[in-house]
């Protein structure tokens, strides 16, 4: 098993035809995943990568069936596309970047009436090593292995990938989360299925400041949970009211600090390391 996707999940591309569309719609097929159609409107006709393109949500799924849209469109027209997939039954994978977050809470919106799952906005995506990539991590650093992790900084997460692989700490399913302020599936949201997962058999959850995600993934946890977490903070030096590279990474006075953020983890009995290579040791002690 894994979490969100795996070797039988299908996508479709929108914006496809892209430089980025296209550019990971290749690398996401030599690593294995099944990407059915591509969407871009006035592009019909045209192929990538031997994936047909259409001018809309609704011909792609007619010619074949699929799980997920890729979002690859610029921010200004994100939301449009968002919609239209998410009206056609997909679940969402939102790489774009500097969306609104008017558009934002808009999509969450819908997909939660529809009961439908969105990663991101403003993320690398997700993997599950082995089995599918949806979106553009670096597919080399991960290794198939039962450590699930679920992060808000991709370029941290591939540390962290990169150290657990050369550790012998392969991964289940990694999620990046994104960095906004508002997103789709959150640490609680993956925790949930990480516990139901066979192959998953600890969590490692990396935060950074600004915002009480944490804070709320930690009250979470101290009702019970029963697999190993190990998190690790970012941005621990960071002054008052800094703002980092994520539009969600802000603190406001107390409320959103590291260090409200470790307190609240080590409270609820997670172990929270220091710097991204004592994530191995914690583990190991589990």
């Amino acid at each position: 098993m894994s979490i969100l996707i795996d070797e039988k999940t299908r996508f479709i591309v929108q914006n496809i035809t892209g430089n980025q569309g296209s550019f990971h719609t290749k690398l996401m097929k030599e690593y294995g995943t099944k990407i059915v159609a591509g969407v871009t409107p006035g592009k019909k006709g045209q192929s990538v990568e031997g994936v047909p393109v259409f001018d809309t949500v609704k011909e792609a799924l007619a010619y074949a069936k699929a799980d997920f849209s890729l979002v690859f469109v610029p921010a200004r027209f994100a939301k449009d596309a968002a919609l239209e997939s998410l009206n056609n039954g997909l679940n969402l994978v939102i790489i774009t970047e500097h969306i609104p977050v008017h558009d934002t809470l808009e999509i969450m919106s819908v997909a939660k009436k529809k009961g439908l799952v969105v990663v991101g906005p403003n993320c690398p995506g997700l993997i599950s090593p082995g089995k599918s990539k949806a979106g553009i991590m670096p597919d080399h650093i991960f290794k198939k292995g039962k450590i699930g992790m679920v992060s808000r900084s991709g370029t941290l997460t591939y540390e962290i990938v990169n150290e657990l692989s050369e550790n012998g700490f392969g991964q289940s399913t990694v999620v990046g989360m994104g960095g906004d302020p508002i997103i789709g599936v959150d640490f609680i949201g993956c925790l949930k299925l990480f516990e139901k997962d066979k192959e998953t058999s600890a969590v490692v959850l990396i935060g950074e400041i600004g915002g009480n995600m944490e804070e709320k993934t930690a009250e979470f946890l101290k009702k019970g949970y029963p697999k190993p977490v190990v998190a690790y903070i970012a941005g621990r030096t960071a002054p008052e009211g800094k703002r980092m590279g994520h539009a969600g990474a802000i603190i406001q006075g107390k409320a959103g600090t590291a260090q409200s953020k470790v307190e609240a983890f080590e409270a609820a009995g997670v172990k929270v390391a220091k710097l991204p290579s004592q994530i191995i040791r914690l583990l190991k002690k589990d």
